[in-house]
């Protein structure tokens, strides 16, 4: 038992080596003077969020109002947090704190990967986490720039706007990251090495990556779709909502969102309902009896296709006998309407006011049936 409690007490109550490094300090201390003061402070915001949920629900605020006390919130507590969490290290190291500042720094920047004019450390690397943040960053404010004070005189339509604030982006993001590269020191040649590994790299799975990235910049140079199209690929039908760097985001026609590689868009037949414009003809297929008034029928439907709301208003409707099916004759109505995003709402109407038209009319629509006759020839 005294050999469990000294191997115990060796391992919390002896200084923590780091190395040659000796901190002052031992795990016991370590655990009770600054581990659980960070998991004290995170119960306390855990509760106090949970009561001001409780709060806000019984005072019956709005979801906006809750939404922005919730996010202040947050974020007083990441600065006490993070305040707490310095001052808790000061507490561990004492007066010596820029000592051992100093050794952990000179451990960070010992090289890694060390050329003739490139020196990578941890210090380098860590450098390149706030650069990618500063390059995505600077990307998003080039767009909203441009695309407010540049393109807005301009009078472009909403797709090459989002194409050249697209371009402007990666542009952007681009310059922002070898300019970043270079102060911090890294020389920009040993991008070429990086090329190097990419290019090994599309054999062992990265070719998927490559190819919808520089698919997405064929679509976005090409433009056979742009943001705002209807579409149907493979079975897949619904409106473009954005066009990413290496996905298109597709809204369908029952309010799901599709991610759709962009290698599939250049690779596949796609049918663009809006590629020139949104004006497209809807067909309404309908059987009529044998015993029909053809010109009739044919009259009620062009009255159908006159009234129809969806309508564009200016282009000629058609009628047609398409066959003589088994059952009775299909006729067709073809109308154009003005949006192609109320294809699917104008087919119902249609319908449905053939269907009025035709009861009103005493026009029989046949449905599929059998006649069975049968022989008498007595008895035997």
């Amino acid at each position: 038992m005294n050999d469990f409690l000294d191997l115990l007490g060796g391992i919390f109550l002896t200084p923590i080596t780091l190395g040659a490094v000796k901190l002052p300090f031992h795990l016991l201390q370590f655990i009770l003077e600054f581990l659980l003061p960070l998991l004290l402070a995170f119960g306390v915001y855990k509760l106090a969020l949970y009561g001001l949920k409780r709060l806000l629900s019984s005072l019956k605020a709005k979801e906006q109002a809750s939404t922005l006390v919730h996010k202040w919130v947050r974020i007083v507590f990441r600065i006490c947090w993070l305040i707490l969490f310095i001052i808790l290290i000061g507490r561990l190291f004492g007066a010596a704190i820029g000592e051992y500042f100093q050794k952990f720094y000179a451990f960070l920047n010992q090289p890694i990967l060390s050329s003739e004019s490139t020196t990578i450390s941890f210090v380098t690397i860590i450098l390149m986490i706030p650069l990618f943040y500063l390059a995505s960053w600077a990307g998003k404010m080039s767009r909203g720039l441009v695309n407010h004070a540049f393109l807005d005189r301009l009078g472009l339509d909403e797709s090459r706007r989002y194409t050249l604030t697209k371009l402007v982006r990666y542009t952007v993001v681009v310059l922002v990251l070898l300019i970043g590269l270079s102060v911090i020191g890294i020389d920009l040649s040993i991008l070429t090495v990086f090329f190097g590994v990419l290019g090994i790299g599309l054999g062992f799975g990265l070719q998927h990556t490559v190819a919808n990235f520089f698919a997405g910049i064929v679509i976005i140079f090409s433009r056979p779709i742009k943001v705002g199209d209807k579409i149907l690929v493979d079975d897949i039908e619904g409106t473009v909502m954005e066009v990413k760097a290496l996905s298109t985001v597709i809204n369908t026609l029952t309010e799901e969102t599709i991610l759709l590689p962009n290698s599939h868009l250049v690779h596949n037949m796609v049918h663009n309902y809006s590629y020139r414009s949104r004006r497209i003809i809807i067909s309404n297929t309908v059987q009529v009896h044998y015993q029909t008034d053809l010109d009739k029928a044919l009259a009620v439907l062009a009255a159908v296709g006159r009234e129809n709301p969806y309508s564009d208003g200016l282009s000629n409707l058609e009628t047609r006998v398409l066959a003589f099916e088994d059952s009775g004759i299909s006729l067709e109505l073809r109308t154009w309407i003005g949006d192609v995003g109320m294809k699917h709402n104008a087919l119902s109407w249609t319908y449905l006011e053939i269907w009025r038209k035709f009861r009103s009319e005493g026009i029989e629509i046949p449905y599929p049936q059998v006649d069975l006759h049968i022989k008498d020839k007595g008895a035997p």
